[in-house]
């Protein structure tokens, strides 16, 4: 059985619901069974690959780039990365490094990475990092551009308007119904816009075996959380992979993967709703835990 695919907004192409996220792959610890993870996904099925210029000082761009150079691997994916340049130079030279660490001359997907300052959306107007990536794609080098955040939907908002874009990723969980909520104030509004929604951060941040804040906490299962995520209008979910188990595990629940019905959406609302209104298993919206280390000093905020 196939992993099911759906369209990626208005870009013509169509992506593995499932897509296997660059930072868990790019970890140390697992450095040494990574390109096995990368092509079992592509054997099963996932089709959508997720990366980060700063993912560990970009080792996860090299792990993936030598997983992808081999047996025509590269042409079965649908490959993303991510630019966290606010001005021309810096973009340019990101794009260059992601290149060469993917072994790739065009990068499927660009998006600017974490646009969670206030600040962000009128940055990369006015230091000229948009305008490096319509240099990009007008040269070949990047088919699509869109851009990423997990802060407050009101940054996602300032956003949106400023071109118009080909994705958007954004956190997609059963507590983001509650709280600052990506599913509310944003998926309808990307929708009407026909730009494609990415989910993630499905679990709260974490994986199937060790559980993200969400799953830790017992507020809902692992297979609940995708399911629920994948139940929501949004082209794929990226997951964090950092084992063989998780993997298939992950492809499995997208293979028998059918919507949630209400009565049971409304279930599993109604027992979570007690503590997802406060915000304590989504700490990537309210603090800067989970904001990279780059964004940090590129704001002038300490590691």
């Amino acid at each position: 059985m196939s992993i099911p695919t759906r369209p990626l907004g208005k870009t013509g192409v169509r992506v593995s619901v499932l897509c296997l996220g660059g930072w868990h792959i790019g970890q140390p610890a697992i450095d040494a069974d990574a390109e096995t993870m990368v092509h079992a996904a592509i054997d099963a099925g996932v089709t959508f690959f997720d990366n980060a210029w700063d993912y560990h000082e970009g080792r996860s761009e090299e792990v993936m780039g030598n997983a992808l150079a081999t047996a025509g691997r590269r042409q079965k994916v649908f490959l993303m990365t991510k630019n966290c340049g606010r001005d021309a130079a810096t973009s340019r030279q990101h794009l260059e490094d992601s290149l060469r660490r993917l072994r790739t001359d065009v990068i499927d997907l660009w998006q600017f990475h974490e646009i969670n300052y206030d600040n962000d959306p009128e940055w990369i107007v006015e230091r000229g990092a948009l305008a490096a990536a319509l240099e990009a794609q007008k040269a070949g080098k990047v088919r699509f551009i869109g851009f990423t955040g997990h802060k407050h939907p009101d940054i996602f908002k300032k956003m949106i308007p400023v071109h118009a874009w080909d994705t958007c990723q954004l956190p997609v969980n059963v507590c983001d119904y509650f709280y600052r909520s990506s599913i509310h104030e944003l998926l309808p509004e990307l929708k009407a816009r026909n730009i494609a929604a990415i989910g993630m951060k499905s679990l709260g941040g974490g994986n199937l075996e060790v559980g993200g804040r969400i799953v830790s906490g017992g507020v809902a299962t692992a297979e609940e959380c995708i399911r629920f995520a994948l139940s929501q209008d949004i082209a794929s979910l990226v997951v964090g992979i950092d084992s063989m188990k998780v993997l298939m595990q992950d492809v499995a629940v997208a293979r028998d993967f059918k919507p949630m019905a209400k009565d049971e959406a409304d279930a599993l609302l109604a027992r979570v709703k007690p503590v997802a209104t406060d915000g304590r298993y989504e700490w990537s919206k309210s603090t800067q835990n989970f904001d990279g280390p780059y964004h940090r000093r590129q704001h002038g905020f300490a590691e």
